[in-house]
């Protein structure tokens, strides 16, 4: 199960543009998968909570919704980055308004060792993570709790089709 969520991942640092061959399933379709039993809860709230309920729960359902909406589509925005050609306009402008990932500001994350700038769907807390060390130190954290080095096998992932 997880190799279909860290496969595309890995595999583009090998072939960056690897991401764009992939239709709107193959792209999108573990994530939103993921999203469907927290949508499926407030879906349930909105049918069975009466008024007063929802009033005030209101501002929770709308945070997990507009979770679901950018944990759904976070993958086609990272697609959009690697997209250099063809995109409509609407996504270049929220690109260049930086709602979304900006295709230059994801560029600094494809240079070898891959290493930094890994947040792909705004992009907005990259810098701030990146003078924290989280990144760095949370990979020291796993390379120490499991022995695998990030990164190492990217080769591996790139070919491995199941």
């Amino acid at each position: 199960m997880f190799q279909n969520f860290l496969r595309p991942f890995r595999e583009h640092h090998i072939d960056p543009t690897s991401i764009t061959r992939h239709d709107f399933v193959e792209t999108n379709g573990d994530n939103f998968a993921i999203t469907i039993p927290v949508l499926g809860r407030i879906v349930w709230q909105l049918l069975t909570y009466d008024n007063a309920s929802i009033e005030k729960e209101f501002n929770w359902i709308a945070y997990w919704y507009l979770c679901c909406i950018f944990v759904a589509m976070t993958n086609q925005i990272h697609k959009w980055s690697h997209t250099y050609f063809g995109l409509p306009a609407w996504v270049v402008a929220l690109q260049e308004w930086r709602v979304v990932l900006p295709r230059r500001h994801h560029r600094i994350h494809h240079v070898a060792p891959h290493e930094t700038y890994f947040c792909i769907t705004t992009g907005w807390l990259n810098w701030p993570l990146e003078k924290l060390r989280f990144w760095s130190t949370l990979e020291t954290i796993i390379e120490a709790l499991t022995g695998c080095r990030p990164r190492a096998d990217d080769l591996k992932w790139a070919q491995k089709r199941s």
